[in-house]
């Protein structure tokens, strides 16, 4: 299987297209999968823009909305996670991953699914240490701070994938596992950017929680973007353990390296995107401490039966099949002759992919603060923005006051 990585999309993806084009028709050869790791601007429309952290004056519509509308379909069935610039409200709709466009697929803000054979995880966004132990609490519209906390990585996110057992072959992060730059020519890396040297001395350049994934999910390959340069290691997960080759690309720009191909082994197609039962087993036992607020989640008290919820799962995607549910379309499509967006201005939109996966797995919808107010929870879902700030000061005390980039 052929596979294109990608660094930072931006939402360019038009271009990212014809770069795999040219390059099937120079090389005579065929693209089976396209993998993004981030800053993929899911931008449907001109409201989606409020939600995009981005100065205003860099605001754009560039090209997803092509693929939304149905004018454009996706030549290579794409996958991707979240970064820290994103249409975050229409992320939101799928926190549980889904067909953001036709052959368009979010792996959601933690997820693992499978392609053909092949098993792909990822955890969307980057490390905030101030808000890694609350909860998900941001809820749209954002205002100016929830604008950027939204898309923070949350522990409750890393701890269900602390819970995967079989074999990763990839992984995705948007920004890189704290202590890479160890396993990998950074000599040369401070050379194309000096501003890194610092940081990798002081041990805070990448994620903490990405580094603790690494060492227990130990995956054949991982990929990053992010920082905007492209850095290769190798890490030895112990004397005699397993590899993992590890790359970070660039963003989509001319002469940038922002795309890369391998070739993996895997059994004859079909190569479809399928859900994981492993993974879906997961979701659904720790759903019930799905912290709503941003009190951290009670992670003790879930009860991880996580075998009598694989046989659950196994017999219900027997029944019913693998394959994600359809896409459909949520918000009005972005049309270029009309200079300003007519709209509908509704703050969040029940995906209706979320709700048939939510109801195949006999979940309550929880990313709405109607649900939040009316449905039995552990977890008060009135916090007051005095409380969050008090949550993540007392968290920042404990975490140390270090850098990070592009918060």
């Amino acid at each position: 299987m052929k596979i294109a990585v990608e660094g930072c999309m931006h939402g360019d993806l038009d271009n990212v297209y014809k770069t795999i084009a040219d390059l099937e028709r120079d090389e005579n050869t065929k693209i089976d999968l396209l993998i993004c790791c981030g800053d993929f601007q899911a931008v449907r429309n001109k409201k989606d823009l409020e939600s995009l952290n981005v100065k205003p004056k860099y605001r754009q519509m560039n090209t997803f909305w092509k693929y939304y509308s149905g004018k454009e379909v996706a030549p290579v069935p794409t996958i991707f996670i979240g970064g820290n610039h994103e249409a975050s409200n229409y992320l939101w709709e799928l926190y549980y991953g889904g067909w953001a466009a036709p052959n368009i697929f979010f792996l959601g803000f933690a997820g693992v699914i499978k392609f053909g054979s092949i098993r792909i995880g990822g955890l969307s966004g980057i490390y905030n240490c101030r808000h890694y132990s609350l909860g998900h609490f941001e809820r749209p519209p954002y205002n100016e701070s929830d604008i950027r906390s939204i898309y923070h990585v949350r522990e409750y996110d890393v701890h269900k994938l602390m819970q995967v057992k079989e074999p990763i072959d990839i992984f995705l992060s948007h920004d890189w596992p704290l202590g890479i730059t160890d396993c990998g020519n950074w000599r040369e890396l401070v050379k194309k950017k000096p501003s890194f040297e610092k940081e990798i001395q002081e041990r805070t350049l990448g994620s903490k929680p990405a580094a603790k994934l690494l060492e227990k999910l130990k995956p054949s390959y991982w990929f990053s973007a992010h920082l905007h340069c492209k850095f290769s290691a190798l890490v030895q997960h112990g004397e005699g353990g397993p590899m993992t080759k590890f790359l970070a690309l660039d963003k989509c720009l001319p002469g940038r390296k922002f795309l890369q191909i391998i070739e993996i082994e895997s059994d004859p197609g079909p190569f479809e995107i399928c859900y994981d039962e492993e993974w879906l087993a997961i979701t659904r036992t720790f759903n019930v401490a799905f912290p709503l607020t941003a009190r951290p989640a009670d992670l003790r008290s879930v009860q991880a039966d996580t075998e009598g919820s694989r046989q659950w799962v196994r017999s219900k995607l027997n029944t019913r099949g693998n394959k994600p549910f359809e896409f459909t379309r949520t918000a009005p499509c972005h049309d270029p002759s009309q200079p300003v967006f007519n709209g509908s201005s509704a703050e969040h939109h029940r995906n209706p992919q979320t709700k048939a996966l939510l109801k195949f797995l006999e979940l309550p919808y929880l990313l709405d603060n109607s649900t939040a107010r009316n449905e039995p929870s552990s977890y008060s879902p009135s916090v007051s923005k005095a409380e969050i700030a008090l949550t993540a000061f007392v968290v920042s005390m404990y975490c140390g006051l270090h850098p990070v980039v592009n918060s």
